[in-house]
């Protein structure tokens, strides 16, 4: 499948090619194209002191992402804390089981609740190839 025009948001044609990108916002999912800084996926926002609130309704998780040869099949966006804006459903995110609306405790043990989406994205794509991940998830996304 060869790369076909969409058209943005501000009439402008942007060129985008199908298949998967690993970390990139522009990807295919079916037939809907899915463009550069979409709206964000949570329901509000929250503090990482409510993320860390005892009795507070979200769950913990841990997740180990092996990457593969175009990244590892997720996006991070936000600030304290980051969220999960999107997780590519063939890429290995997918595979154990992350989803949109979970926020970002720590990447591979160094804790990033107060980081923003730019300084974890440089932790995971400067770290190794297997990421591990702590999100809380909410309970009712």
């Amino acid at each position: 499948m060869g790369p076909c025009t969409v058209a943005g948001p501000s009439k402008q044609e942007k060129l985008v090619s199908r298949g998967r990108h690993g970390s990139r916002s522009d990807s295919f999912q079916g037939d809907t194209p899915v463009l550069n800084n979409p709206k964000s996926v949570l329901k509000r926002q929250v503090s990482p002191e409510e993320l860390q609130k005892p009795g507070g309704k979200y769950l913990k998780r841990t997740f180990t992402i092996v990457g593969d040869a175009v990244g590892w099949g997720f996006v991070v966006r936000g600030s304290s804390p980051c969220h999960i804006q999107a997780v590519d459903p063939s890429g290995p995110a997918a595979a154990v089981g992350m989803k949109v609306c979970q926020f970002v405790v720590s990447v591979n043990g160094i804790n990033v609740l107060e980081m923003d989406y730019r300084t974890v994205s440089h932790l995971i794509l400067t770290g190794p190839r297997t990421v591990v991940m702590e999100v809380m998830e909410p309970l009712d996304c």
